[in-house]
């Protein structure tokens, strides 16, 4: 899987996350249709289902993920100037088994009004 990592911008926080259209190929077939499942385990090893979608007409494709993606960004509190990435995960199955991706998410850390790095973001702990 070409994995890819993008910082994320208000369009993102709230509507659709756009994707490269290299990530297309690393996707499991879309048989025809302009949209296709996958699901990617984040660090705290939780299950998340995206949809790919593109397109149906026009020269770009223009992919995005759509479903799935509102929620999974509301549940980390994603903000513009985070970032996240998508990539391919071991799987320790089969040849015939689905891939498998995984999904981190990184917030923007910054000093003084100015971006000096990112940082891995953690879980939050329920209070009891």
């Amino acid at each position: 899987m070409a994995s890819f990592s993008k910082m994320i911008t208000r369009t993102d926080t709230e509507k659709r996350l756009s994707v490269p259209i290299k990530f297309l190929e690393s996707l499991p077939p879309f048989h025809g249709g302009h949209a296709v499942d996958f699901q990617a385990r984040d660090e705290n090893a939780e299950v998340w289902t995206f949809q790919c979608s593109t397109r149906k007409n026009g020269r770009y494709k223009k992919p995005v993920l759509s479903k799935g993606w509102r929620a999974f960004a509301s549940r980390k509190k994603l903000k513009v100037g985070d970032r996240v990435e998508f990539y391919e995960a071991r799987n320790q199955t089969t040849d015939e088994s689905p891939p498998c991706y995984g999904v981190r998410v990184e917030r923007e850390i910054k000093l003084l009004g100015c971006r000096i790095g990112y940082a891995p973001l953690l879980s939050e702990i329920e209070p009891f």
